[in-house]
Order: structure tokens, then C-alpha cells, then sequence
């Protein structure tokens, strides 16, 4: 069976409180897409009613106390939410929670404490002898009134700080006491980037870490989800990554899956994390999405043989989520890098029609974009993907990976699933492309037709299994047999 993701948010979705009732009546239709988990964006509350969750307050707090200005999230209310994965439930969709857990936001009140002012470019480059700033690092939940955990946050459960309220200024601050440094597991950009935002979680801490792992053991019986996606997991201590992971799926006692947001396309960094969470997690490809943002800029000068250069998908497949674009990329964003529309189909394809890898169709590609960057879903161009990948896209592969522009890979089908089997052609060139490919003598004699209706013409599969396949201009085609 092809497993399919969608990431059910984009960053601009309206902030109403009805996210979650939207999911719920819309769960049958997701499935019936050929959508088999959806990723939901952060539940827990932030430090304000309208932020997408990943400057995150309070992880008890699902949208249950008047904090922060609201009872709910941007998402709605704990109650909507248990309704949602409840409907999930019922049209058989697993379901997979992002968990923030690098940093905190929007503190109680502040604290003075000692710091070290570090080289935004280079955390290990001190600027500064110690000296006194006031942080907003207390966190004592004023709203929960210490249900579910009594644990409250002072400046030692913290590495670093992004601002000084004494002197209203922003910086990277380093917080000075016995055993604090930023973490060595973490990845080496800006030297080390143990440091992303606010008020950054101290993973060398034991009360945190014990805190932090019976809050991952309270929110998995909570909600009871299948899965976390874990934010930013290059900026956190690999070995308590390692830890977590361990911890949560013993007190589960079933199957829990991670993947996690490490940003790097750099295929030793990805490696490296995985072996010290000795493969427990996978990882999205990173490398990938901006080989198809290259692809798209590039057009008909782009080599498509190398889409797969240096990805993750193609040296180690088995633990990896293929994307097109997500929450972060998407225009207006901290990492845009959009794929062009006119490749999106194709990029999509890339995804959704090989063997391996985990894809995740984004939210905004299918649904449309709000806000300032309002854009139109691109469902009529995923369906018939989607489609394909459930009942034609299985078994074995073959690639003719032997053309810049026009490249080509046949699925040859599952005996079990009658029908199955494809050819997919895909061209970036300004003139239509034509591959002849093997899918089988099995085949023989059969009229293959193109599911994304960009090419009505039809292929005869010849005595010996081959068929000739037409592709337009700068479009892709996925050939099969017809439904019947």
C-alpha cells in the first residue's frame, strides 16, 4: 500500500478558531482523496491567540484556559480538536501532531539574570563579558492554575535569549551558570545553532528533561494520535531527541511515528542526526524541495537527470518524507522558495508516483493560500496524482533517467491490485518529449490512457511490453490502464 500525507494547514489559514471544525466535516473527503494521515499544526496554546503555534506558551494547553488573551487557539478549541481527530477516526485517517518543544514564548514576567552576548553569525564568539539583562523567562501558567503539571519555568531552564527588557534591545544572549553552554548535538550552522528563537529550552537540564518527557507521555495519551512531526530538530539536543522518542513509544505501547523539520539539504548533517536517534525518526527532504525550486526557476534549462542529485530520498529512502512546498516555503515566508505553478503538477508527480519515500501534499498547493499572498488551490492538477498513486503507482520501478528534458520511470504493478502499473514521462523543454519504455508483456495489447487528461491520445502497449509515450511542452503525463 502507497501511504500518503497532507499537511492539513498552510500559514495563513484564517484565524476564526474553526481550523479544526473545518478537518472534521471535511475528514471523509480527505481520505476519499487517497490521503491516509493528516499532520495537524501545533495545538498547544501560544503567546498569542492569532499565532500559528510555533511560538508556543504553554504545551498543556490545548485550547482549554483563558490564556493569552483567548480560551482557544488560532485552531479552535481542545473540544473542536478531540472532535476532529475523532472524525479522523472514523473515516480511518491516522493523525500526527507537530510539537514545538525548542523554545518558549511569551513568558509571565520577567527575571534578571546573567548573560553573554554571542555573534548572531557565530554562537561560539563571545562579544561581551557577563553581564545583568531581564529576560521574560518565567512561565507559571496563571490561566491553568497548575492542572495537569505543577513544573513552572524560571531562567535556568533556559540556554539563551533573543531580548533584554532592561534595555529594550534585542541580541543573541548566552545564559551564564554552572554547566550552561549551548548544546554540542545540535548542527553547525552559525558554528553552532543550539539557539533559533525566544526563550531557547536547556535539554542539559534534567528537570526539563523529565518535564519534557511526561508532558510528550501526557499528550500522546491525550489525544491518542498516531504520530508527531517534531519542529526544528536541528536546533535541539539529538541525544534528548533520542531520548523522547524512546521514552513516549515504551509508555505507548504501540506504534508511534516521528518525523522531524531538520533544515539542511546537507545529506552528511541529515545522516549524522539520524544516527544519533539511531534511525528512529525520518526526516523531510529538504534537498529535494529546492532540487524541484531550482527545476521550476530554471525551466527548460534545468538537467532533469539530476532532480534527485545529493536528496535524501535517493541514499537513504527509508527514512525520509518528500515534500513540494510547506508552511515555511510558501510566499511571504522565513524560508520561501515557492515552486513555480507551471511545475507543480510535475513536482507532485515526482512525489506521488515513485516508490519511495513518504510523500506529504501541502495544504496550500491543494486548498489555496489565504491572506496577502491569496492564492488557488491546485486540486484538479493533484487528484488525478493521487489517484494514480492509489490504485496504478505500485511495484517495482524502472527509470529512463537518459535525457535533460525528458525524463521518464515505469511502476510495473502489483499482482494483488488488478490494473496497477504506469508510465510516468515528464518534460521541462519547449518542444514535446517522447520516451519508449518497458512495462510489461503482460501488458500487451493494452490502451493506456494519460489520468492527468493533459494528452488525450492513447498508447497501445506492443507484443513485447513496450509502449511509446508523448509528453507536452514543459508538462507531465502518467499513463495506465482505465478505470473501468
Amino acid at each position: 500500500m502507497n501511504f500518503t500525507l497532507m499537511q492539513y494547514f498552510e500559514w495563513h489559514l484564517p484565524d476564526d478558531g474553526a481550523h479544526w471544525d473545518r478537518l472534521k466535516e471535511r475528514a471523509q473527503e480527505v481520505k476519499d482523496m487517497g490521503v491516509d494521515a493528516v499532520w495537524l499544526p501545533p495545538p498547544t496554546k501560544a503567546d498569542h491567540p492569532s499565532n500559528q503555534g510555533y511560538a508556543v506558551y504553554d504545551v498543556y494547553d490545548l485550547g482549554e484556559f483563558d490564556q493569552k488573551g483567548e480560551i482557544r487557539t488560532k485552531y479552535g478549541t481542545r473540544e473542536q480538536l478531540e472532535a476532529a481527530i475523532a472524525a479522523c477516526r472514523e473515516a480511518d485517517l491516522l493523525i500526527y501532531i507537530d510539537l514545538v518543544m525548542n523554545h518558549k514564548a511569551g513568558g509571565d514576567g520577567t527575571e534578571t539574570f546573567q548573560v553573554i552576548e554571542v555573534d548572531p553569525d557565530d554562537r561560539e564568539k563571545e562579544i561581551s563579558e557577563p553581564f545583568d539583562i531581564e529576560g521574560y523567562t518565567k512561565f507559571n501558567f496563571p490561566g491553568r492554575k497548575k492542572k495537569y503539571s505543577d513544573f513552572e519555568w524560571n531562567f535556568n531552564h533556559f540556554v539563551g535569549v533573543d531580548y533584554d527588557a532592561k534595555e529594550d534591545r534585542t541580541g543573541v544572549f548566552k545564559i551564564v551558570g554552572e554547566h550552561k553552554d549551548w548544546s554540542d548535538n545540535v548542527d553547525e550552522e552559525h558554528g553552532n545553532f543550539d539557539y533559533l528563537m525566544y526563550s531557547d529550552i536547556d535539554y542539559d537540564h534534567p528537570e526539563v528533561k523529565e518535564e519534557m518527557i511526561e508532558w510528550g507521555k501526557w499528550i500522546t495519551d491525550t489525544l491518542d494520535v498516531d504520530g508527531f512531526r517534531l519542529d526544528a530538530v536541528k536546533h535541539i539536543d539529538s541525544k534528548f531527541i533520542a531520548e523522547f522518542i524512546e521514552a513516549v513509544t515504551e509508555h505507548a505501547e504501540r506504534d508511534i511515528y516521528f518525523f522531524g523539520e531538520f533544515w539542511n539539504p546537507d545529506i552528511e548533517a541529515k545522516e549524522g542526526f539520524l544516527k544519533d536517534v539511531e534511525f528512529d525518526i525520518d526526516l523531510f527532504d529538504v534537498k529535494l524541495h529546492y532540487n524541484l525550486f531550482e527545476a521550476a526557476n530554471e525551466k527548460e534549462n534545468y538537467d532533469l537527470t539530476q532532480i534527485f542529485e545529493g536528496t535524501l530520498v535517493e541514499e537513504n529512502p527509508w527514512n525520509t518524507v518528500t515534500f513540494v512546498d510547506n508552511h515555511d516555503t510558501q510566499p511571504g515566508e522565513s524560508l520561501e522558495s515557492f515552486v513555480d505553478d507551471w511545475f507543480k503538477q510535475s513536482a507532485y508527480a515526482l512525489i506521488l508516483l515513485r516508490r519511495d519515500g513518504y510523500p506529504c501534499v501541502f495544504y496550500g498547493d491543494y486548498y489555496g493560500i489565504d491572506g496577502d499572498y491569496d492564492k488557488e488551490g491546485m486540486a484538479p492538477a493533484i487528484d488525478p496524482l493521487l489517484h494514480a498513486r492509489h490504485v496504478r503507482a505500485l511495484g517495482e520501478q524502472e527509470d529512463y533517467f537518459d535525457h535533460p528534458d525528458t525524463i521518464g520511470w515505469v511502476r510495473f504493478g502489483e499482482e494483488a491490485v488488478e490494473g496497477s502499473g504506469c508510465a510516468v514521462i515528464l518534460s521541462n523543454g519547449l518542444e514535446e518529449g517522447f520516451k519508449k519504455m518497458y512495462v510489461g508483456e503482460a501488458h500487451s495489447g493494452e490502451e493506456w490512457v494519460d489520468y492527468t487528461e493533459n494528452r488525450s491520445d492513447t498508447v497501445t502497449i506492443d507484443d513485447e511490453g513496450f509502449g511509446e509515450f508523448l509528453v507536452d511542452s514543459q508538462s507531465v503525463s502518467v499513463y495506465a490502464l482505465p478505470d473501468e
